[in-house]
């Protein structure tokens, strides 16, 4: 709180401090006949003009509270002595002040961990600060019945949460805490319910990263640092197998906490592939969670690169997988040619996956060597695979050499494309019946009728014309009449086809 004390006789003030108003004391004076009847005071903002009167009955004693200022805002303040005669000269403005005031009571306190000796506190920042800003915290807590209480901390803490230690086992407190300023203590924000001081168990939980749910791959060399965090109380019991057996701890480091276990390997060999298995048990209570790790390398060089065939510009190469993989899938091939005079090397096939590769457009009379790199997630292989043998491109010969063809065989079976159709003639007119027919070498054709060979009769003629068959039958009357057949004959094969003739009398 702020005072500003007045002596009349000599208008000085004296300044403390102030929450919600401006209180003034008056120093006494010597009781004489002219002495003031009381007092008028007045109020302004420093940087107004306009001063605004406080009382309009005398103040008769030697203090005097002002009120209904603003938060933050300079004020300045001066005195009236009233006597019998009149008002005196105004005294001297005080000094500047600034009324201020708590801020309003931290939110939101809440448990954050129980031990049986500790417990950890956090709450929220008070919603008003103002303008005295904010010094602190303070921390309390009281047994539960008592009313006593005892602070929890040496002195305000800035933070907005913080670790009491050393707490009685067992015991139920209730906790409290108060935002401190220059104005002084807030409002206390209180817990709702006592707390009792013992730990609580908490079923033991592994919380596995997302990125080591699937197969971790490290090259050799590279650092593994893998933190797996965990929950449980009291502390879990950690212990980490790598294919079901105890990790050596001079190969692997292990380190646990409270709430986490790392997995370190400083420079990762191939010896460290493998399941790593971590649990934590809590009594009769685990959690246990698996990791693979794979630890790969660049691959061996192919085997066998050797020269299959040569023909034309073009060079067939065949190779075999390499012997070490490098611990992870081959990705491809790098195929390289380099010619024998300069043996500069030029690389023909980059990721090339298959165990065979035609090399072309290779240049007529120079002789060729080849190497095959094998390559996976690691690169390509420290060493090639060359070849044991060179291909040399000669030059061709200027005679042409026609190339033999298989003579095609023409030979068909004789087959009726379009078979002869049942007709209805006329007697005393000429009438034909026909057909069509394929085969090869030409078939040869035989007509008959009712089953009976009709190549000597003279009333009937027949005549073949680009595969169509016509026999014509002269002036036929009833006793014409019947089934026809034709039959084409050669060396693959016979067929035939028939149709029935009727004959009518005109009426």
């Amino acid at each position: 709180m702020v005072t500003a004390p007045l002596d009349p006789s000599s208008s000085s003030f004296r300044r403390d401090g102030v929450i919600k108003g401006a209180p003034l004391e008056l120093s006494p004076c010597i009781r004489l006949p002219n002495c003031p009847l009381g007092y008028i005071l007045e109020r302004k903002k420093k940087k107004s003009y306009r001063w605004m009167r406080l009382n309009y009955d005398l103040v008769k004693e030697l203090s005097y509270e002002s009120k209904r200022m603003i938060e933050g805002v300079v004020y300045e303040m001066r005195i009236y002595a009233v006597n019998a005669i009149g008002m005196s000269r105004p005294s001297q403005p005080s000094q500047p002040f600034m009324p201020i005031a708590p801020t309003s009571e931290p939110t939101q306190l809440t448990v954050d961990d129980v031990s049986d000796t500790s417990i950890t506190l956090k709450w929220r920042p008070p919603e008003r600060i103002g303008a005295g800003g904010l010094d602190g915290y303070m921390v309390e807590y009281c047994k539960e019945g008592s009313s006593d209480w005892v602070p929890a901390l040496q002195g305000l803490t800035e933070r907005t949460s913080c670790l009491i230690r050393d707490l009685p086992t067992g015991d139920r407190l209730t906790f409290r805490v108060r935002a401190i300023n220059l104005a002084g203590p807030s409002e206390p924000c209180t817990m709702k319910e006592p707390v009792t001081i013992r730990e609580i168990m908490q079923r033991p939980k592994i919380w596995l990263p997302r990125f080591l749910r699937q197969k971790l791959v490290k090259r050799v060399g590279e650092t593994v640092n893998i933190v797996i965090p965990f929950q449980g109380k009291p502390r879990p019991m950690v212990t980490w197998l790598k294919d079901g057996q105890p990790i050596d701890p001079k190969q692997v480091g292990i380190r646990n906490s409270e709430a986490d276990t790392i997995l370190f390997i400083r420079s990762a060999e191939r010896r460290h592939s493998g399941e790593y298995q971590v649990k934590i048990q809590i009594e009769n209570c685990e959690d246990s969670a698996a990791i693979h790790i794979q630890i790969i390398d660049k691959p061996s060089a192919p085997q066998n690169v050797k020269i299959v065939e040569i023909w034309g510009f073009n060079v067939a190469l065949e190779w075999s997988p390499p012997q070490d993989d490098g611990n992870t899938e081959i990705t491809g091939y790098t195929i390289q040619k380099a010619d024998k005079k300069t043996m500069e090397w030029f690389t023909v096939y980059e990721h090339y996956r298959r165990l065979h590769c035609v090399v072309s457009d290779l240049i007529m009379g120079n002789e060729y060597f080849f190497r095959v790199f094998s390559e996976n997630m690691c690169g390509l292989s420290e060493k090639p695979t060359n070849s044991k043998t060179s291909a040399l491109i000669q030059k061709t010969g200027i005679a042409y050499k026609p190339p033999n063809y298989k003579e095609h065989e023409f030979g068909e079976a004789p087959k009726f494309t379009h078979p002869l159709a049942n007709r209805s003639v006329v007697a005393g007119y000429n009438a034909t019946l026909s057909c069509a027919l394929r085969g090869s070498p030409k078939p040869r054709i035989t007509w008959y009728k009712n089953k009976m060979d009709l190549s000597g009769e003279a009333r009937y003629r027949s005549f073949s014309k680009q595969g169509v068959l016509t026999l014509e039958v002269r002036k036929p009357s009833p006793f014409d009449g019947g089934v026809y057949t034709c039959r084409a004959v050669n060396e693959h094969g016979e067929a035939e086809t028939e149709c029935r003739l009727e004959v009518r009398v005109p009426q």
